[in-house]
């Protein structure tokens, strides 16, 4: 009898465990749906006054109120690809030299210091690249680019350490803690006999790294490409800070900019009317949208790599 209560009294927690874990999994998919509802409820007077028109229009005028999203999606997008482009290889090569290179008393310290990067909050990088970061392009970086490179459409404009590359620097400098401590902790899994395999068949170190652990790991690297990605895509205040919040497309990467975070940390508290402020909304509601798809587009990445690792 004491036995049988005993099981009674088991199955009945075991119940109560599974019912407590389904409400917390399931709650964060609720919190995502009301998330993704209010910003629908309070961007719908923007959605019915400009319609598709505000994805692809290039007015921002609070005036005669007429806006448009695209100089925002544009300096979201092209900056945090920017940053990606600028952080990857030097994420990957920290992650390595600590992994496969640094003597032990020097692995503690750098991973360490990288730690601490990643914990330093986004305002004071902004401030930071404004008084540091900006000034240092401005006079010794951005000359030369145009002396050198300016024959290029991209890198033309006037060097004045604010536009869109000093910010997607900034994001670079953000992201690189996060890209390579993930990618770090994945090269850690690899396993120690696939890499004395290649040792003993007479492979070099960069032949078992690019050979061995980069393909043993490449789903991996992808998920820490898309943590920084989603990192970079909504920063708010160091982007405000060096963007230059110009509501313009410009090809040229030396050019003030604006990003959908910088616009409606910029412009938020200004917006009186409705239709502005439904506006900024609907600016959220997009950056909740392309945050979502990347998510979604990086899944995929990730099981389509896995599989073909698994075969």
């Amino acid at each position: 009898m004491q036995v049988f209560d005993r099981h009674k009294s088991y199955k009945i927690g075991d119940a109560l465990f599974k019912g407590i874990a389904y409400f917390f999994a399931l709650s964060v998919i609720v919190l995502m749906a009301l998330i993704f509802i209010v910003l629908l409820k309070e961007s719908w007077l923007s959605i019915k006054t400009f319609g598709f028109k505000f994805l692809y229009s290039t007015a921002w005028d609070p005036v005669s109120g007429d806006f448009g999203a695209l100089p925002a999606i544009f300096g979201t997008i092209v900056s945090s690809l920017i940053a990606i482009i600028i952080a990857l290889p030097i994420s990957l090569g920290i992650a390595i030299f600590l992994t496969e290179m640094a003597p032990k008393w020097l692995k503690g310290p750098i991973g360490t210091a990288i730690e601490l990067l990643a914990s330093i909050p986004s305002i004071i990088y902004g401030m930071w690249g404004l008084f540091i970061l900006a000034p240092l392009l401005s006079e010794y970086v951005e000359p030369y680019i145009i002396d050198y490179l300016g024959f290029i459409p991209i890198f033309r404009g006037a060097p004045m350490g604010i536009g869109m590359l000093p910010a997607a620097f900034i994001l670079a400098i953000m992201i690189i803690p996060f890209i390579s401590s993930v990618a770090r902790d994945i090269f850690r899994m690899v396993p120690p006999i696939l890499k004395e395999s290649g040792y003993g068949v007479g492979a070099t170190k960069w032949e078992v790294i690019s050979k061995v652990v980069i393909p043993y790991t490449k789903s991996g690297i992808i998920g820490a490409v898309i943590l920084g990605l989603g990192r970079a895509l909504g920063e708010t205040m160091a982007v405000t800070f060096l963007i230059g919040n110009s509501h313009d497309i410009s090809i040229a990467l030396l050019d003030p900019a604006t990003s959908i975070s910088a616009t409606l940390a910029n412009e938020f508290t200004e917006a009186v009317e409705d239709i502005y402020l439904s506006s900024l909304i609907e600016l959220g509601l997009i950056l909740f949208v392309i945050t979502f798809i990347v998510l979604g587009l990086a899944k995929i990445l990730i099981n389509r790599f896995s599989y073909t690792g698994r075969r």
